[in-house]
């Protein structure tokens, strides 16, 4: 059986846009996944990436048009300009590693941060939220304290191991056993075609 480690931003538009095809992929193929949230700047930082808001105009230009032709695409609600973007990714990102410790559904829980930022102009950085949005995908709303120290631990482990796996975006996927990266949540269709070769 194939294991997935998906590095992911929960505020990345482009981990938003993936929806829940990584899950059905997953399924098809019997494959588990691992969600590993990190700080997507600082991987950026790390691995020669440019921060937004320090990209060239042209850039930022490109991805005003390609977000919302993505989002067409696949049928998604999206606000290009979200009231509450850039937010601290740690709080959201602490919940979701909490909740996966615990067990459960966690690639829901995923979605739902990613679509209260892109769609449902909410702040994911708002302890009330969190609470909300756990609640609401079946989770114990007070993993929002609890898993702080463990979460917080995690989330900066999950940042070294995406650079020494050879992550430098979102979403970023790499199947364990043959060492295959994808990255970007267009490239998602290689990434079944992949699991269905193993």
């Amino acid at each position: 059986m194939a294991h997935i480690d998906y590095y992911l931003g929960t505020i990345s538009p482009w981990c938003y846009l993936a929806g829940d095809r990584l899950e059905g992929i997953a399924a098809r193929h019997g494959a588990t996944v691992t969600y590993k949230p990190l700080d997507l700047l600082q991987l950026f930082d790390r691995t020669g990436g440019v921060r937004p808001a320090q990209r060239h105009a042209s850039r930022m230009e490109y991805r005003a048009q390609e977000l919302p032709r993505w989002a067409a695409h696949l049928g998604m609600a999206l606000n290009l300009r979200p009231a509450f973007w850039p937010v601290n990714m740690a709080p959201s990102s602490y919940a979701i590693i909490a909740a996966q410790a615990q067990g459960g559904d966690v690639g829901p829980l995923v979605q739902a941060f990613l679509r209260a930022v892109w769609a449902e102009e909410r702040d994911i950085s708002d302890d009330t939220v969190i609470r909300d949005i756990l609640q609401a995908q079946g989770f114990d709303p007070s993993l929002a304290d609890t898993g702080l120290f463990v979460g917080a631990e995690t989330y900066g482990r999950n940042l070294e191991e995406a650079v020494a796996a050879g992550a430098f975006g979102a979403p970023f996927y790499i199947v364990r056993e043959t060492g295959e990266r994808f990255w970007g949540q267009d490239r998602l269709d290689f990434l079944d075609r992949h699991l269905a070769a193993l």
